[in-house]
């Protein structure tokens, strides 16, 4: 664990401080949840054709026994379906929720704590921002609900959970990798940086 990060990296999209929730688990259980979170938006952004730079776990204490989790992955996204972007955003909550479950840890408080707020309203902004419609709780007329977009999301972590748990791992121990050495270890390919000349 470390001091404080930088406070731009507990800012959502648009500037505004993420919401904090409590995960009722030790450090280092929690801190694999955060790993896999952002395991899951990194392989899942590769998989749809987004460029990822870096994905990491961020800890750091607050107080002399307790600690704070976030994470963060950086991407680079052109010319990806708006669903894609989507379920990708909604990777991170999904895989969280599934660690829980595949490793015993499930319970209601916990499933309750990986909501991604943060990631639903970028996926929002980003969709409108382009003319789709993207509900909270409902389906809007020629859009997806969040709940559409998580299920997305579902089925693509089911076939990529080897490459989520193997990023997920790595990232637990090293706490920052590249999209190249998630690339490396998953087999995967990290697609190139929209715009860059090979």
């Amino acid at each position: 664990m470390t001091t404080a990060p930088d406070p731009s990296a507990l800012l959502d999209h648009n500037g505004q401080p993420k919401p904090w929730l409590e995960m009722p688990l030790d450090y280092e259980a929690a801190r694999l949840g955060m790993a896999f979170h952002e395991a899951g938006h990194a392989v899942l952004a590769m998989s749809y054709g987004i460029h990822v730079t870096t994905s990491e776990v961020i800890a750091w204490n607050v107080t002399d026994d307790g600690y704070a989790l976030t994470g963060k992955t950086g991407f680079n996204a052109a010319n990806v379906w708006p669903w894609h972007f989507a379920a990708h955003c909604a990777a991170g909550q999904v895989a969280q929720v599934q660690y829980l479950m595949a490793y015993g840890l499930w319970t209601p408080e916990r499933a309750a704590a990986c909501a991604a707020e943060h990631d639903r309203e970028h996926a929002i902004d980003a969709l409108a921002a382009h003319g789709y419609l993207l509900g909270r709780h409902h389906v809007p007329a020629g859009g997806k609900s969040w709940g559409m977009v998580q299920g997305m999301a579902r089925q693509k972590i089911a076939l990529l959970w080897r490459e989520i748990r193997t990023a997920a791992h790595a990232m637990n121990e090293h706490t920052q990798l590249t999209g190249d050495q998630i690339a490396a270890m998953t087999g995967l390919t990290n697609p190139p940086m929209p715009g860059a000349v090979s």
